[in-house]
């Protein structure tokens, strides 16, 4: 009998493997006993809040400990056949340059012992806004291999943080891979307004777009006119399926929809769409493991697309081309 899961799988492992395009290394198995119980709780706290409770991990971890977590995420995606990957990590006033150092080490010991090719983007949970939080966003520069972003990260300057982000690609000549539109709420457009700036910046075809939830939130009319705005911006994006399949509910009206990044209508619009893994095992996503078969079946069922083509592209090719290694 024909099982058409078998099929893609044989596909993928024949184009190369899983590319996982999105994911946070350094704090992975970071989650602990604490983080569930009754009177921390951490687990369930908002995302917001989650991005400041992280610091209590950040501010213990050595540099040897930011390895050690690292290299395990690494090894078990090599074991579940991920070839290349991309790792946000963190480098602000509270990691200091611990979790980069430890990066760099990791992504030697992923060359040399796994033979995997990682590449490493910088996690600005501070802002890049802030003067402190600046000057380490601008020192990981020349060790990122892209440049990463989070602009609610400066709530209220989320286009100056776009534009400091953009400014550097300039200089560097490196892609940018920047967090929008989390929230799963029409009250976000920060696709919209990154897609603008990419192209006043001149950066067509270097920027792309992780998640982008709220997308969905909208009116068919205004998601239309964002994914021609995008194509025109040679914007991309990567879709972390599990990541935000547990948005929380709300009484805010609007379309029925998935918070999953909608490639069932992005892709017909032409626009490039990869897959990433997110968190594993952190106080993000306790029970995650990092499964990229899992994140291709939670997106394909929860967007009902099926095209075993495209879904190959989303596995493996599309990684590659966000990730600037075709």
């Amino acid at each position: 009998m024909w099982n058409p899961l078998s099929k893609l799988t044989g596909m993928i492992s024949g184009h190369g493997g899983f590319v996982n395009a999105h994911a946070h290394f350094d704090r992975a198995y970071s989650v602990s006993i604490e983080d569930f119980t009754n009177t921390q709780g951490n687990i369930n706290s908002q995302l917001q809040e989650k991005w400041k409770l992280v610091d209590r991990f950040k501010s213990q971890a050595t540099e040897d400990i930011y390895f050690q977590h690292i290299s395990s995420a690494l090894r078990l995606q090599n074991e579940q056949g991920v070839r290349h990957c991309l790792s946000f990590i963190d480098c602000d006033p509270v990691a200091g340059e611990r979790a980069l150092i430890a990066a760099k080490r990791a992504k030697e010991f992923a060359a040399k012992e796994l033979k995997m090719r990682f590449l490493i983007a910088c996690q600005t949970l501070k802002g890049v806004v802030d003067k402190e939080a600046r000057a380490w966003f601008e020192k990981s520069l020349e060790h990122v291999d892209i440049i990463g972003g989070l602009p609610g990260a400066d709530a209220g300057k989320e286009e100056e943080h776009i534009r400091i982000l953009l400014a550097a690609s300039k200089e560097t000549g490196k892609r940018v891979h920047i967090h929008v539109d989390q929230l799963n709420s029409a009250e976000e457009k920060e696709t919209e307004l990154l897609a603008r700036k990419v192209i006043e910046f001149g950066l067509e075809g270097k920027v792309t777009a992780v998640h982008g939830i709220s997308i969905a939130a909208h009116s068919k009319s205004y998601r239309q006119e964002l994914y021609k705005l995008c194509r025109d911006a040679g914007l991309s994006f990567v879709a972390c399926p599990t990541a935000w399949i547990d948005s929380r509910r709300n009484e805010t009206l609007s379309p029925t929809h998935n918070s999953v990044t909608p490639i069932d209508e992005m892709i017909p619009a032409g626009l490039t769409v990869a897959l990433g893994s997110d968190n594993i095992c952190d106080i993000y996503k306790p029970y995650a493991d990092g499964n990229m078969l899992t994140e291709l079946r939670v997106l394909l069922e929860s967007t009902h697309f099926y095209e075993m083509d495209e879904l190959l592209k989303i596995a493996t090719s599309n990684g590659l081309k966000v990730l600037g290694l075709t």
